[in-house]
């Protein structure tokens, strides 16, 4: 993998902070590219630099995280889902402003529903209805609950300013986890 320049990963950190600071105070569509500019403090030629433009900026930075999600849940796929949600609740934790801003923020929903997307792929592969507690249900219609379910205590949990430590999520969440799959 070639190494990137650090001034061009520090200027790329800079705008993508830039622009969920800067949607965390307004709509994404009241944003400008002069206001992600001022506020990253570079020029809105660097901002082109790098991408095509605002909406490209977002997609990135949510493919970004996504993509980091999805390092997490390979490198916890044999865990027992207490031990494998602490790395995500860790990994929410420390980027706490982007998955509130993402989460509430009108002007990307498109985050909303690729996360749940991402889910109902990762979770796919847990659900069994041939068998057990779940044989009477129908496969996709409990892979939604738990999906669903997930995304709603992952909103919850930051919108009410994160209550508990990841541990104790990880913990909840992995015994709700057990239950249900």
């Amino acid at each position: 993998m070639p190494k990137v320049d650090r001034r061009i990963a520090k200027s790329q950190e800079a705008i993508k902070k830039a622009l969920i600071e800067l949607m965390s105070e307004k709509n994404f569509d009241a944003i400008t590219v002069q206001d992600i500019s001022d506020h990253a403090n570079v020029s809105r030629g660097t901002i082109y630099l790098h991408y095509v433009d605002k909406f490209d900026l977002l997609d990135k930075l949510i493919e970004e995280h996504i993509n980091e999600m999805g390092e997490i849940c390979e490198a916890t796929s044999a865990a027992e889902y207490k031990d494998a949600n602490l790395p995500w609740f860790e990994y929410i934790e420390s980027r706490f402003l982007f998955f509130s801003t993402m989460l509430k923020s009108k002007g990307a929903p498109s985050f909303r529903s690729q996360f749940h997307e991402f889910l109902i792929e990762e979770f796919k592969a847990e659900v069994d209805t041939s068998q057990g507690k779940n044989h009477e249900l129908k496969g996709d219609v409990l892979l939604q609950f738990i999906v669903t379910s997930y995304v709603g205590m992952v909103e919850w949990w930051i919108t009410n300013g994160m209550p508990y430590p990841p541990q104790v999520m990880a913990e909840q969440v992995g015994i709700l986890l057990e239950r249900n799959l």
